[in-house]
């Protein structure tokens, strides 16, 4: 019986191959996006699952309280993890850890890359995959762990194990093990080696010093919870550890621990409570992958009703020799299966056509699991939970018309059977109009947030980190060096890039500062020329100058600091800072160096050349930047011969603060256009049903003198009429969410009307374009052959 259900199933498809084809063509679509979310959200919910720990890994943060809310940090006190190595039996590993870029170079091989310095049981506790050497290699004080893709850049297909290379042309390290590269969705994933936290201390006279300094907030601790240990009962015993010392200090940190498993997912804190994180965007694609699937869906069940007549007789004699209505609802769900088993190979075609496109835009690295039985499993089960969605309403229709009407011809489907239709056709448009309206707010957001003026010039502006020695102390003679080639306009250096806001002091003060505040101020050492080299903007005051011996106590201030202080004559007053006193000489407009899309913290600049580690360059204008940079590459090659030229534009590093919200807004571009082509694939097979089973009616009224117009008006007035329906309950649908998304930006666009009417005239255009041709073709047909039966 089963057997036969599909044989007819499969005739009835082939009989009518346009409805097929639409019906096949949507669903596979519509699965095919349900696919690629579904691996997409499989990859984002096993992040760090890699390391087999996972459950019991947490890294140790704080919250710290400048004025009002509570600020949550990733970086603590070294001391901390002693005490908790020492103090508390809960943890079975403690480690320190240090971000750092190197350049490592074995011969004539030299390259530039991010790795971490961390205690020898950090391996075991991340379960690093050692494919040649030692686990326990960092034990050595001067050795180092690399990554298989580094060794193979380093030694190609050689062992590297105990061989020797140099660091930072300085230090030479023995090579102890190579471990297996971590995968694209580890928190680890872009570490090219691992090195002991001696070597750094040897190396590192501030991290030294920062082993012992309970208000040095700069490093990273990672820890490893015993069996059945809570992650909230250690955050309670290790809260107040800085409190209870001497001279506690008035941003009162709190430190807690941080599990693994909510690293990547529930990383956002709000005055100290832990708000959620990408998970936002994991329940917002999950959304996205089930209603448009619900769209393809919606397809099958419009056409498969719309054609009720076609297949009523059928239905009656099926009756009138015996069968039931269950059996009848079984045919046609087995119809429905048939066309979702097809679609569903033909959605894992199209996932892995379009999987290269999808990863770059998601930036990932995922494979389609083919020779995984699972995935497999799932894709059944998926298929049958689709065919039930898509199935049911057609077969439970189908399955109820009465024979004795049927088979006297008396049937007809009434003048309500084509309401269901339409409530179907409206929910899709209104799911698709909805998604169109938030796609344009999340670029319209991003739009606004580069058009914020930025403070500072940074379109020919190139950084270069100073991670060796050979760059320190050579300030004139480097800066004339490069001057001369002609390729450079300025020249500068400063504690950091001109992007990124390190650190933060709450040691300043001033006049009329509050007893009890604690505001944080961003602290920054620059050279003389920083200003004219990145081109800030100067609102009150002067630059530094070399004229003034008196700015080596001078001091710059931007808007928001100068707001903070409440400074009625800034060049009149005296701050201090760690003891020492500096005067104001200059105020600079707000440089965005955070997050684009909030305020601008409050920060200060002084001279000091002993602290800076990054080279700002102007290039010249008038050359080409290839041209540029080849020149101002021949200089530091002289300074430093060993090490690579490795520089960044700033205007890319800049780009990269919109990262996150260009991907959801591509991503989200993405799934609207298949959610609208999904919706239209159904409206053309809707007006290609209506106007076929108008001909007739269309014939009569041609005879009686209608034109073309009239007709097409005809035939597209209920369409256009749906989809105004579907945008009228959109767009408050659409308001209510984008605008509680907007209010997590504290600088950010209006959510203007034009959006809406914008959108709605495009959706009833989209809608005119899809049902006019089938009007237009019902309209030109001779209506000698409609009639001909008549």
């Amino acid at each position: 019986m089963i057997r036969n259900y599909f044989k007819i199933a499969f005739r009835n498809l082939l009989k009518s191959k346009g409805y097929s084809a639409i019906n096949i063509g949507g669903l596979s679509v519509g699965m095919a996006v349900a696919v690629l979310i579904g691996l997409w959200i499989y990859d984002e919910l096993s992040f760090d699952k890699y390391h087999s720990n996972y459950n019991r890994i947490g890294q140790v943060w704080q919250f710290v309280k400048f004025d009002v809310e509570k600020s949550s940090y990733n970086v603590v006190p070294l001391p901390l993890a002693d005490e908790m190595r020492e103090k508390y039996a809960d943890f079975e590993a403690v480690s320190k850890s240090a971000y750092r870029s190197i350049v490592i170079n074995n011969g004539d091989k030299m390259f530039s890359k991010s790795g971490q310095y961390v205690e020898p049981v950090f391996t075991k506790m991340m379960s690093l995959r050692i494919i040649a050497g030692s686990e326990n290699g960092l034990k050595e004080g001067n050795s180092i762990l690399l990554s298989q893709s580094l060794a193979q850049s380093l030694f190609g297909n050689a062992n590297p194990v105990n061989s020797i290379v140099k660091i930072n042309n300085k230090t030479n390290v023995k090579v102890t093990g190579v471990y297996a590269d971590l995968p694209h969705n580890s928190t680890f994933k872009d570490a090219q080696f691992f090195a002991p936290w001696q070597l750094l201390t040897s190396t590192d006279g501030s991290v030294k010093d920062a082993d012992t300094q309970w208000d040095q907030n700069s490093y990273q601790v990672f820890v490893q919870l015993k069996e059945g240990v809570d992650f909230g009962t250690v955050s309670a015993k290790i809260k107040d550890s800085r409190m209870k010392r001497a001279n506690p200090p008035g941003y009162k940190p709190e430190f807690f621990v941080h599990p693994m498993e909510r690293w990547h997912l529930y990383s956002d804190f709000q005055n100290g409570v832990n708000t959620g994180g990408l998970i936002t965007f994991v329940w917002l694609f999950g959304t996205i992958g089930v209603f448009v699937l619900f769209l393809a869906c919606i397809n099958f069940m419009n056409l498969s009703t719309a054609r009720s007549e076609k297949r009523a007789k059928e239905v009656g004699i099926r009756k009138a020799v015996g069968s039931l209505r269950a059996q009848l609802a079984s045919q046609f769900f087995s119809e429905s299966l048939l066309v979702v088993l097809i679609a569903f190979v033909l959605s894992v075609f199209i996932a892995g056509l379009v999987l290269p496109a999808f990863n770059e835009l998601s930036n990932k690295q995922i494979t389609l699991p083919l020779a995984n039985p699972f995935f497999w499993l799932v894709g059944i089960g998926f298929s049958l939970f689709t065919a039930i969605v898509a199935g049911s309403y057609p077969a439970l229709y189908l399955s109820s018309f009465q024979p004795l009407k049927v088979l006297k011809g008396t049937f007809k489907a009434g003048r309500f059977a084509s309401v269901p239709r339409k409530v179907l056709v409206v929910m899709q448009f209104t799911v698709s109009v909805t998604l169109i309206i938030g796609t344009v707010v999340v670029f319209r957001q991003i739009q606004h947030a580069k058009n914020r003026p930025v403070g500072y010039s940074h379109h020919g502006l190139i950084e270069v980190d100073m991670t060796t020695s050979a760059l320190h102390g050579h300030y004139n003679a480097l800066k004339n060096d490069l001057m001369n080639t002609g390729a450079v306009s300025g020249y500068s250096q400063s504690s950091g890039s001109v992007t990124v806001q390190y650190g933060g002091v709450t040691n300043l003060s001033w006049p009329g500062k509050a007893a009890n505040a604690v505001p944080l101020l961003m602290s920054n050492n620059i050279s003389h020329d920083f200003g004219k080299t990145i081109g800030w903007e100067l609102i009150q005051g002067r630059d530094f100058s070399r004229t003034y011996a008196t700015d080596s106590t001078g001091m710059i201030l931007n808007e928001s600091a100068l707001k903070l202080m409440g400074l009625k004559k800034p060049f009149e007053t005296i701050l201090n800072w760690g003891g020492k006193e500096y005067r104001i000489v200059g105020i600079v407009r707000d440089m965005i160096r955070e997050s684009p899309f909030s305020q601008v913290s409050p920060a200060f600049y002084v001279l000091n050349y002993r602290n800076t580690n990054v080279i700002n360059i102007r290039l010249a204008p008038q050359l080409s930047a290839s041209e540029a940079l080849g020149k101002v590459a021949g200089v530091f090659k002289r300074y430093d011969p060993d090490s690579p030229f490795t520089y960044r534009f700033v205007d890319q590093e800049f780009g990269k603060k919109f990262g996150d919200e260009e991907r959801i807004g591509k991503l989200a571009s993405f799934f609207t256009a298949l959610a609208i082509f999904i919706s239209c694939l159904g409206l053309f097979g809707l007006a290609s049903f209506v106007a076929e089973q108008r001909t007739k009616e269309i014939g009569i009224r041609k005879v009686l003198g209608a034109s073309v117009t009239n007709l097409w008006k005809l035939l597209s007035t209920d369409f256009v009429l749906l989809v105004l329906i579907s945008c009228v309950i959109a767009g408050p649908i659409a308001w209510y969410f984008m605008s509680g998304w907007l209010k997590n930006y504290t600088y950010r666009a209006e959510l203007s009307w034009w959006i809406f009417a914008l959108t709605a005239l495009g959706a009833i255009v989209i809608t005119l374009l899809t049902v006019s041709f089938q009007a237009i073709r019902a309209a030109l047909v001779n209506p000698v052959k409609s009639l001909r039966a008549e």
